[in-house]
């Protein structure tokens, strides 16, 4: 089918068809959406060279892997990334991953600024302090940050999860159980997602009257190994924790692991509450291990960064997008009222 079939099909002008197809802003949603799904119904397939010539753009979103101690390559990134290659996908653009030491990772950029490679970055992992948003305008490269550095008024898009209140709300949840020795089992605190997750574990902490104790408190990459000897650890202790509050699902894996060594049952002698990301490589639904979870879809995440990317490419000086996902807390088995002989006033 060409153009000329579609639009005749439509009952549009062909510039109208094509400008729908190549995100132009001044057609409006309710038609983009018509001749996006008469496309895919029909199997028409844009000429890409043709698309790139008649707009001027590399029709490619770009995303810089940084190999550091911060590894975003794990099941976490693989469902972000195919949230957004379906509107990618939807919309003819390609996606140019670049992976890179962590030192390479500002050239990386500049490469894709200078030789038109992309027209846009999702910018990942931000961390406390981001010089990434800065480098990024001089370049003129459009972006979106999933996720928010430590600025108190961030000045760019993003999409983020409200992670201070997340991990608030799940200590406030183990604090109504009457667990007194509650252990955060974070991610590298360089990062802004777990800055901003010790905050809220920490503010619920002081509201409750307790203060905070560091041998309780562990930061560093999420992975199932570092869960598990944080909590053999701590679970090694004269007075040791009774629930356990960690980073991400796959941490809590490792946790789980420590616990069952230790010969205690899971929400019976010792609580685990984490956050998840929805992953598709794990569910809370469905048998054993079911955890007690802040929730957040890391796929929907990726498509909404998506949108709101191409959306910005589409029209560059259209309002500034921010959007606060709030989390959903769970309850499961994996929490359960702390025992009273282990509980401390």
């Amino acid at each position: 089918m060409t153009l000329k079939e579609l639009a005749r099909l439509l009952g549009l002008s062909a510039t109208t068809v094509s400008r729908a197809l190549n995100g132009y802003p001044e057609v409006g949603a309710e038609t983009r959406a018509r001749v996006l799904e008469a496309a895919a119904r029909h199997g028409y397939e844009p000429n890409v060279t043709a698309r790139r010539l008649a707009t001027g753009r590399a029709l490619a979103i770009g995303h810089v892997i940084p190999l550091a101690e911060h590894q975003m390559i794990n099941p976490i990134f693989a469902d972000f990334i195919a949230g957004a290659g379906e509107v990618y996908s939807a919309a003819g653009y390609d996606m140019l991953l670049s992976v890179v030491p962590e030192p390479e990772e500002p050239s990386a950029y500049a490469q894709m600024a200078a030789q038109n490679k992309v027209d846009g970055v999702i910018v990942h992992a931000p961390k406390v302090h981001d010089v990434r948003v800065e480098m990024l305008r001089r370049l003129g490269l459009p972006f979106v940050m999933h996720g928010r550095d430590g600025r108190e008024a961030p000045d760019y898009p993003f999409l983020d999860i409200d992670n201070r209140r997340a991990f608030r709300r799940a200590t406030e949840h183990l604090l109504g159980l009457g667990h007194r020795r509650i252990a955060l089992v974070n991610g590298l605190e360089a990062m802004s997602f777990a800055h901003r997750r010790r905050h809220g574990y920490l503010e619920a902490l002081r509201a409750a009257g307790l203060a905070p104790d560091p041998q309780l408190m562990r930061t560093r990459e999420m992975r199932e190994p570092y869960g598990h000897a944080a909590a053999a650890e701590m679970l090694r202790m004269p007075d040791p924790p009774t629930a356990f509050l960690t980073a991400s699902i796959i941490v809590a894996f490792g946790v789980l692991r420590a616990v069952r060594e230790a010969g205690l049952e899971p929400g019976r002698d010792v609580s685990i509450a984490t956050h998840d990301d929805v992953l598709s490589h794990f569910s809370l639904d469905g048998a054993p291990p079911v955890f007690t979870a802040t929730r957040s879809s890391i796929r929907a995440a990726g498509r909404r960064c998506a949108e709101i990317l191409l959306d910005l490419i589409a029209a560059p000086h259209g309002p500034q997008v921010q959007e606060l996902w709030q989390a959903e807390l769970i309850p499961g088995p994996s929490t359960g009222p702390a025992l009273r002989e282990n509980q401390h006033a």
